[in-house]
């Protein structure tokens, strides 16, 4: 098992040290489709870390290759030999509903860097786990106001068939209020996409909506530019984020998307993290390394305040989100998910770099649906 120690602001695997305060178990996407997720919630989750110059922290890096048996295996190592005190890294929400419930019931504290299962968010909620970043339907919630506001009237809708993909349909036509002009759930990790442009061509819609993380969009996006159907693209960034748009080029230039977070978002904390990301790695951050580097500098605020071990104090540290957070304002919900702004950005192109620009504010001091059923 590799281990990664935060003594440089080069994070360096080496062995585990005996010094380590806190442990921290990272199960994340670093092979196969959707590495590109896994390794920039990685790269900004170390960042920080380095940037703290702590030594008393501990991080645990393992791959799950995007397999929930994999993730499972991994985590009851973690758990159970390692005797990690807090958790984190899943991309994907399948995963997620694999490891957590298990892993917070065992006295584990989860945050979450990105999946936000509506499970998780309501009577699933659990006193253990914080997102860090959303609840799954929020960035789709947005897409659907941005929808109304910009006249769309019939929308064509698809995403994969799994916990997340479910919850973005959900959340888009919880805010959107024009007609459907088809709703398509398709295979997870799929790259062949013919069938479902052939229908959105057929079916008579003025716009559509996709949720396709990492290379189903790209896949997407690539095949929909390439058939002529003529249709304005709205989605969540998942689809349209920085490492992602290098691979789509100019098929996504002018697309909105939504996001809690972006490049441009103007306040002292994410300039820094913009400017040492980029020299540290030789890329711009995505949305997906912002909400690494956010959860890490999460753990260190409530850390400074309390030990995991003191598990109440350390959870009501962890409640007063008392860091700076690259999206400005950040506080959690009474069942611990994230209540901030959300933005509708257009893609368009610096130099050679393809990038995102706020072009406004979709959803403001948005929190989610289910804090309601969440009973703590």
């Amino acid at each position: 098992m590799k281990h990664l120690l935060l003594a440089t602001a080069a994070a360096v695997f080496c062995a585990g040290s005996a010094l380590a305060d806190t442990k921290i178990g990272m199960i994340t996407t670093l092979s196969g489709g959707g590495a590109g997720l896994g390794i920039d919630v990685r790269d900004g989750f170390m960042l920080a870390i380095a940037q703290s110059g702590r030594n008393d922290v501990e991080v645990v890096i393992e791959d799950d290759q995007r397999k929930p048996d994999i993730a499972v295996q991994l985590a009851d190592r973690m758990i159970q030999s390692e005797r990690v005190d807090i958790m984190t890294g899943i991309i994907w929400s399948n995963l997620a509903m694999a490891v957590i419930p298990s892993a917070v019931n065992q006295n584990v504290f989860y945050l979450s860097p990105n999946a936000g299962p509506s499970q998780l968010a309501g009577p699933g909620c659990h006193q253990n786990y914080f997102n860090v970043a959303w609840q799954n339907d929020n960035l789709h919630e947005a897409a659907g106001s941005y929808a109304n506001s910009a006249d769309y009237t019939n929308s064509f809708i698809l995403a994969p068939n799994y916990p997340a993909g479910q919850d973005a349909l959900t959340g888009y036509k919880r805010m959107y209020e024009g007609a459907l002009a088809g709703e398509v759930f398709t295979q997870l990790g799929q790259t062949d996409y013919a069938a479902e442009i052939a229908q959105i061509r057929a079916s008579g819609a003025d716009s559509v909506f996709f949720f396709l993380p990492g290379g189903m969009g790209i896949s997407f996006l690539k095949q929909y530019a390439d058939s002529g159907v003529d249709l304005p693209v709205v989605g969540p960034a998942f689809s349209f984020d920085q490492g992602i748009l290098q691979a789509v080029g100019d098929a996504a230039l002018g697309v909105v998307n939504t996001s809690q977070w972006n490049k441009d978002i103007d306040n002292p904390t994410n300039a820094a993290f913009v400017e040492s990301f980029s020299a540290e790695y030789g890329r711009l951050p995505s949305l997906y390394a912002s909400q690494g580097f956010d959860t890490a500098n999460l753990i260190l605020s409530a850390l400074d305040k309390a030990s995991p071990s003191d598990a109440d104090a350390f959870r009501e540290a962890l409640r007063a989100a008392d860091f700076d957070s690259t999206r400005g304002d950040f506080a959690f919900d009474t069942n611990q998910h994230p209540i901030q702004d959300i933005y509708a950005r257009e893609v368009i192109q610096e130099g050679d770099v393809f990038t995102n620009k706020i072009i406004g504010v979709a959803l403001e001091d948005h929190s989610n649906v289910y804090a309601d059923q969440c009973k703590m």
